[in-house]
């Protein structure tokens, strides 16, 4: 037995293949049960991020004295891709990215070690670096806010961060919870600025007391009456009233308590976040799920054990503020019902043509036999039922039941030849046998180099190409041993009948026999369809992905730098009830505020009469008049700027690294195809500067760490690490000293402040440095050990068509700007975050293209055993997109990934229409018939069979082109893509395809006798002869005579 003849062998053998494909059947229904439901595929992405905090520096100093100093020690270690890092007040944050490939656990801890040897390079006053390695898989799915009527605040707090936190931290699957809003329990030195003045101590000294004494410490061991006992230094006060006893030594023998220079409370910390719901403040925490996990069983088993807390609490109350898991339901159950809708089209496909119901339920079985056993290989490979397998699955839905329909009709014809079901179910399978390997083969051929592809984006697509292949693959064994072992017994015979006769059949007959002899023509057709279909490549235009249409969006607010956290609240409030007012299909805006920054979450109504974009773009225009701060919508497709357009550009100098940035921004303000341009981070935000009188400081032996350690303690109290610990029977609490909000707000108090000098004393802060008032800028970016800076801008709407441009108008109009075409010396444009990944994956799936094309060729190369031939298939595919981009064109739509994606399954399905015809026209031939009867009854034999695989695959795509349920924006131009190529391209290929493999058949026959004589012996020596001629005798003269020729001479005049 071989692969040509096993329908055969399955006919007379049953009991074999029913065993397999039922326990494929099997596992693949226990893999779907199991298999995880997420939005987009996990991707492996080593990362690290190092975050160092210094509470109150600015970012200038923190990039020269923390920054700069942890992105050179990072540099030098092995896989390190890329270094991004990004300084804003207090903190600096640097992102390493490795290698594809590297051990991530390796790579932690080699930058821990990295850390370890420059620590003392380090200042002092940062807390010590945290390392954390990237796993979680992005956004959070859900924000949760909770209440309780028998809490403060402060309480409710620690219950989320002490019970709620621990608890969902236990759900598997969950990576981190993360609580947002509320306060911390502080046991609060408020110090009397004047007092302090007064007996000249400082809040550190006050601060460097406390540390020192209240504290529960160990004091070794001893032995007592024979037995071991530890022993304990006791020193934590009871209570805050307690703690305001102490006694705060003042120097030469003086003491004063606390509390007469202090007002020591047992409070809450300074609120420096908060989170708003519409308009009301909450208490708030995000769940983010783990890689591997799902989005869907993560939210169902959070919501499990909140409401298991609820009912052992029940005081405390859950709601769901925002989630994007409602969304990754709705696509889930769109990709199932498009793909079931899409099978039953295609069967009533088959019905329609071969009007037999034996025959369409034998086509129909095919569809689950093929389709279910896939999950089980998808489980194999670690997939989760995604946007991307599942657009998979949606895609060969319509080619799933391809195979069948070329086996049952041919079947069917033999049957109608007056064989019986068994004996034609033999014949019919053996005839067309390798033409269905062959078929099948060239779309395995396509789409396996996607699943090859390298980088990020190969991790992305291998779940569309692995998951495209495993289907195709099994429905090649679907054909070739279950369809034609049941048609052998359950089809029934009736005798000899026409088959595939009719009007349309003789008018297609008649126009093929026109082809054949007007092959120039049909020729030339050809090469202006060719035409046709590059210049509506270069026509439409070109995005990475259409906009999406969520049932979330999200805003961001930027203030003025030196905002408050109150003023920032007011202003997300105004926003807030704005929607609340005029925007119906907002359902909730929940706001997560800091102070100058805030991000607003919008639960859209899933039965809007606009998309997510439209509503964005709707009211990109109002906020943009909102005053004192730039709110905008957080782009799907956005770099670091977040917004729809990002250009970074990078250099060692940062002034000309700005003027070029804000030179560039204010050229893109006359580019009519965006909106808004603004470079990110151009604020600067207002600071004090104090700067120390060098030699009076020397003299008074007063130095300027010291002057910062007396400031930063007074103004906002000192780091956590070196703070005093109050201890509690459950936890510690940090002892806040520093001066009260009320007396901060004073420039005076801050200029009397008393600073130590080296004798013991103190002197006020004026004294011994110069107070003024300057600025500095509010966010450092780097890349790469050098600065970067964004400028954002959001598409702007085309007045002709309303809908917005798109990413390549716009960036084509950037791109002739005179500031991007003359960039300085020393500046130049980066390629970061996703903008790279979006470069790679387009250059990747170029790649995968070309690779799959060749691996197409090859193919047909091993079927035909011939070299021209397969020629003619490569040809035909040139012919698949045009339809499609005619359909793109018709439905207002540019080319994107989809699209593209789109454009590879049609190469599958023009080559495998074209493989239907050459190859029973080879069979004929090498049969000893003539070459025109061969072609034309090519035609006439696989006509049918080619527009009936072609119907079956327009109908299996029609739900996901019409997009009726959940959010079609992704799969939706893929559909159209493949339902218009689809139609072109079998019109194109029934028609010019036998005209080509007529000629490219006598251009064979002619060459490679030539070929063969000049180039190989044939397999024995030299023989004398004469040899082939590659033209007719006399041919090159009479093609000269014709170029040559001149009219005829003029008549002589009567």
């Amino acid at each position: 037995m071989n692969f040509k003849n096993i329908s055969a062998w399955c006919i007379r053998n049953p009991v074999p293949p029913i065993v397999v494909f039922v326990a494929l059947l099997l596992m693949g229904i226990v893999s779907f049960n199991r298999m995880d439901v997420n939005n987009n595929p996990d991707i492996e992405f080593p990362g690290a991020q190092v975050i160092i905090s210094q509470p109150g520096a600015a970012p200038t100093e923190l990039e020269k004295q923390v920054t700069q100093i942890v992105e050179a020690s990072l540099r030098s270690i092995n896989g390190v891709d890329e270094i991004n890092s990004t300084v804003r007040e207090g903190t600096s944050m640097t992102f390493v990215q490795f290698q594809l490939g590297t051990d991530i656990d390796r790579g932690v801890n080699d930058i821990r070690d990295a850390l370890t040897k420059v620590r003392s390079s380090l200042p002092d006053g940062i807390l010590e670096p945290q390392v954390n390695r990237v796993d979680t898989t992005g956004d959070a799915i859900a924000y949760i806010s909770a209440e309780a009527v028998d809490m403060t605040l402060e309480q409710l707090s620690w219950y989320v961060d002490d019970v709620v936190v621990k608890r969902l931290q236990g759900v598997s699957g969950a990576a981190a919870v993360q609580r947002s809003g509320g306060v911390s329990r502080e046991i609060r030195v408020i110090l009397d600025p004047a007092k302090l003045q007064s007996l000249g101590i400082t809040a550190a000294q006050v601060n460097n007391q406390l540390r020192q004494s209240n504290i529960n410490a160990a004091g070794g061991r001893t032995e007592i009456a024979g037995a071991e006992q530890s022993i304990r230094v006791l020193g934590n006060a009871r209570d805050a009233y307690d703690l305001g006893e102490t006694n705060i030594a003042l120097g030469s023998g003086r003491f004063v308590k606390l509390s007469n220079i202090a007002e020591v409370r047992d409070l809450y910390g300074e609120q420096r976040a908060l989170s708003t719901m519409n308009g009301r403040q909450v208490l708030s925490f995000s769940v983010q799920r783990a890689k591997g996990a799902s989005d869907v069983k993560v939210y169902d088993a959070t919501w499990e054990e909140l409401r298991k807390i609820e009912k052992e609490n029940p005081k405390i109350h859950f709601t769901e503020l925002y989630t994007s898991v409602d969304y990754t339901k709705a696509q889930y159950h769109s990709s199932l019902s498009s793909m079931i809708e899409g099978a039953v089209l295609a069967v009533l496909v088959v019905w329609l043509f071969l009007r037999d119901r034996r025959a369409t339920i034998i086509s129909a079985i095919a569809i689950p036999l093929s389709a279910i056993p896939t999950f089980w290989f998808m489980e194999l490979l670690g997939f989760s039922l995604n946007q991307i397998s599942m657009l998979a699955l949606s895609l060969v839905a319509g080619v799933l039941v391809d195979d069948a329909i070329v086996e049952i009709e041919n079947i069917v014809r033999h049957m109608r030849m007056g064989k019986t079901a068994y004996q034609a179910a033999i014949d019919a399978a053996d005839e067309i046998g390798l033409a269905v390997v062959a078929t099948t083969f060239s779309i395995v051929a396509v789409f396996l180099p996607v699943g090859f592809m390298p980088g990020v984006s190969g991790q992305f697509f291998k779940n569309f190409g692995f998951t495209v292949v495993a289907a195709v693959l099994l429905s090649l064994g679907v054909a070739r041993m279950i369809t034609p072992m049941i048609a052998a017994y359950f089809l029934k015979a009736h005798g000899e009948e026409s088959h595939g006769e009719g009007k349309m059949m003789d008018r297609y007959m008649a126009i093929l026999r026109w082809t054949l002899h007007n092959r120039r023509w049909v020729m030339a057709g050809g090469v202006a369809s060719l035409l046709a279909t590059v210049g509506m490549i270069s026509w439409l235009p070109f995005q990475f992905q259409p906009s999406m249409d969520f049932d979330y969006s999200q805003v961001r607010v930027e203030m003025v730098p030196g905002t408050t956290l109150q003023q920032t609240e007011q202003v997300v409030s105004r926003i807030q009830k704005t929607l609340k007012d005029d925007a119906p299909e907002v359902i909730a805006a929940f706001a997560d505020i800091t102070p100058g920054r805030a991000d607003v979450y919008l639960r859209l109504t899933p039965d809007r009469k606009m998309s997510s974009d439209e509503f964005e773009k709707s009211w990109a225009r109002r906020f943009a008049q909102v005053p004192d701060a730039r709110v905008t919508f957080r782009s799907q497709t956005g770099g670091f700027s977040g917004r729809d357009i990002t250009i970074t550009l990078g250099g060692s100098d940062p002034v000309v690294l700005n003027e070029t940035a804000q030179k560039l921004a204010e050229q893109m303000k006359g580019v009519k195809e965006i909106v808004a341009p603004r470079v990110g981070g151009d604020m600067l935000r207002p600071e004090i500067t104090i700067k120390p009188r060098a030699d009076l400081a020397a003299s008074l032996g007063v130095t300027t760490a010291a002057l910062s350690q007396t400031i930063r303690i007074a103004t906002i109290g000192d780091i956590d690490q070196n703070s005093a610990k109050f201890s509690l029977s459950d936890r510690q609490v940090p002892i806040r000293v520093s001066l009260s909000e009320e007396s901060r707000r004073n420039l005076s108090t801050i200029e009397n402040l008393p600073v130590p000098t080296a004798s013991g004393g103190s002197v006020p802060l004026k004294t011994v440095a110069e107070i003024s008032f300057g600025a500095g800028p509010t966010t450092i970016q780097r890349s790469n050990q050098n600065r970067r800076i964004s400028i954002g801008a959001d598409y702007a709407v085309d007045p002709a068509t309303g809908k917005a441009y798109v990413n390549s108008q716009a960036m084509n109009a950037i791109n002739a700007l005179p500031a991007m075409k003359n960039l300085p010396q020393g500046v130049k444009r980066l390629t970061l975050g996703d903008a790279k990944w979006q470069a790679e994956m387009v250059t990747n799936f170029m790649i995968a293209w070309i690779t799959g094309i060749a691996s197409v060729f090859a193919v047909l190369v091993l079927l035909y055993h011939r070299f021209v031939p397969p020629l003619v298939n490569m040809g035909s595919l040139l012919l698949a997109p045009l339809g499609g981009m005619i359909a793109l064109k018709i439905s207002g739509m540019a080319i994107s990934m989809p699209v593209l994606i789109g454009v590879l399954m049609l190469f599958g399905i023009v080559a495998k229409n074209s493989i239907l015809l050459i190859d029973f026209a080879l069979e004929e031939m090498n049969k000893g018939v003539d070459k025109f009867t061969a072609i034309m009854d090519a035609g006439h034999k696989r006509a049918q069979p080619i527009v009936m695989t072609t119907v079956a695959m327009v109908a299996g795509m029609i739900p996901t082109a019409l997009a009726l349920t959940g959010d079609g924006a992704f799969a939706q131009p893929m559909g159209i893509t493949v339902i218009g190529g689809l139609i072109v391209s079998t019109f194109l290929t029934l028609l010019i395809v036998p005209a080509m493999f007529s000629l490219a058949v006598g251009f064979e026959a002619r060459v490679g006798p030539w070929l063969s004589h000049h180039l190989t012996t044939r397999g024995h020596a030299h023989e004398a002869g004469e040899a082939p001629r590659l033209l007719p005798r006399g041919a090159w003269k009479r093609l000269r005579n014709r170029i040559t020729r001149k009219g005829p001479e003029p008549e002589p005049a009567e």
